[in-house]
C-alpha cells in the first residue's frame, strides 16, 4: 500500500482538503473509461493521488457564484 502524506499532495495544491477533492474527481473521471481488469491494476484513487504528486493533473480553481 503506497502513503500518500499531506506534504506530498499539497506540493500541487494549495491544501491537503483540495488536493483530495481533486484526487477524487480525477478518479471519478478514471472510473468512466474502461480499463484493465488484472489484479495488478491499482485503485482509482491511488493513481489519480499519483498522478496529482507527480504534477500530471491540470486543475483550475473557480469561486462559487452566490445566487442574487
Amino acid at each position: 500500500m503506497q502513503v500518500f502524506t499531506p506534504t506530498d499532495v499539497t506540493k500541487h495544491a494549495t491544501n491537503k482538503y483540495l488536493s483530495v477533492l481533486i484526487a477524487a474527481k480525477f478518479a471519478r473521471v478514471l472510473n468512466e473509461f474502461p480499463r484493465d481488469r488484472s489484479l495488478n491494476e491499482k485503485k482509482l484513487t491511488t493513481r489519480a493521488l499519483e498522478e496529482l504528486t507527480d504534477g500530471d493533473i491540470e486543475f483550475k480553481v473557480q469561486p462559487r457564484r452566490r445566487p442574487g
